[in-house]
């Protein structure tokens, strides 16, 4: 993408696993619990087993299940239209029901199993759930080579509508993707959250094209649908923007104090890139950071690492981690899949 060598992709399908590896010991954990059981946080250890293999979650299983789906549509008739999208992502999302991973989403499990009774999607989705799990998994969209940049918003919203179909879901799903691909591209972290925003508020006055052929299911009323989740997405993002200003933050605090716990789908992109703009230069300080807070840590740093990976490729990441984490062999196929293509 940006150089030759980087490898964006990898690094940042790789990187997503990673970050939720690390967080998935400590989720749910108060900060000073996790120090007492883990120690500093700078100096977090990969939790390995005794198998040699670093379990994740749900996140990395449904980052799967979207990378597969987009590599299924690719094959079945393209990218740029919402047939065979929708019918991959529902295929892929009913399979994952068989290996949800660990602590699964109720919202995801919900909604997948009314597509895999075969519901139509706009009935099957939890119309009211912003949850991160919206966006923890939305990395492919912005990786998979081919989309044009609307096509991506529109794949970005749909794979989040599936199941989480509130409008800040949408929303915070297509800002995920639009940063890990500026991350990809070379675009300077310190860029980020000013472009963000300027993305979010574009975005309220002119939607992708073609909103209402892949997504007018969900919502009469058209794209007007996610101006409520902009303007939230917004807010979260302003706060970002002064918390990744100099001196905005006390890089040893909780970043969730600043831009939420994660649980929901604006905070985990917030708090997963504020871990990352506080650390830009060094991706294993930020995904430890991201792991060692008192919201939904698996998913911040599941997108800490995905940001990081993007920006740094697959070089961000120590050799052994790489080969430790589960999935390695399938995400690396992926990742140098797509940075060939790219």
């Amino acid at each position: 993408m940006s150089t030759p060598n980087k490898r964006p992709a990898t690094g940042a399908l790789i990187g997503s696993a990673i970050g939720d590896a690390l967080g998935q010991p400590t989720e749910f954990f108060a900060v000073e619990r996790i120090e007492a059981e883990y120690g500093p946080w700078r100096q977090m250890r990969f939790p390995v087993r005794h198998n040699g293999v670093a379990l994740v979650t749900d996140d990395t299983e449904m980052t799967l299940a979207v990378a597969r789906a987009l590599r299924d549509a690719q094959e079945a008739g393209g990218l740029s239209r919402p047939e065979p999208v929708t019918d991959a992502l529902i295929e892929r999302f009913s399979a994952w029901l068989d290996h949800p991973g660990i602590a699964p989403g109720n919202t995801c499990m919900t909604a997948c199993r009314a597509l895999r009774k075969g519901n139509p999607w706009a009935q099957a989705t939890i119309a009211d759930s912003k949850g991160c799990g919206a966006n923890m998994r939305v990395a492919p969209v912005a990786l998979v080579p081919g989309p044009a940049p609307h096509h991506r918003a529109l794949l970005a919203q749909l794979q989040s509508a599936l199941t989480h179909g509130h409008p800040t879901a949408l929303a915070a799903s297509d800002l995920t993707a639009y940063a890990i691909r500026l991350l990809a591209h070379g675009t300077a972290p310190a860029l980020l959250p000013e472009l963000m925003l300027s993305y979010a508020r574009a975005s309220v006055l002119v939607p992708p094209p073609g909103w209402d052929q892949w997504l007018g299911d969900l919502a009469p009323q058209g794209a007007a649908y996610v101006d409520g989740g902009w303007q939230e997405c917004i807010s979260v993002l302003e706060r970002l923007a002064a918390a990744a200003a100099p001196g905005g933050v006390d890089p040893e605090a909780d970043p969730c104090l600043a831009t939420g716990a994660g649980w929901i789908a604006e905070e985990a992109l917030a708090t997963g890139l504020l871990c990352f703009l506080l650390f830009p230069d060094d991706p294993v300080a930020a995904v430890r950071r991201a792991a060692c807070t008192s919201g939904d840590s698996d998913s911040i740093a599941a997108l800490t690492g995905a940001f990081a990976g993007a920006h740094h490729g697959i070089a961000a990441w120590p050799p052994e981690w790489i080969s430790q984490v589960e999935h390695s062999t399938e995400l690396l196929a992926l990742g140098g899949v797509w940075d060939e293509g790219a």
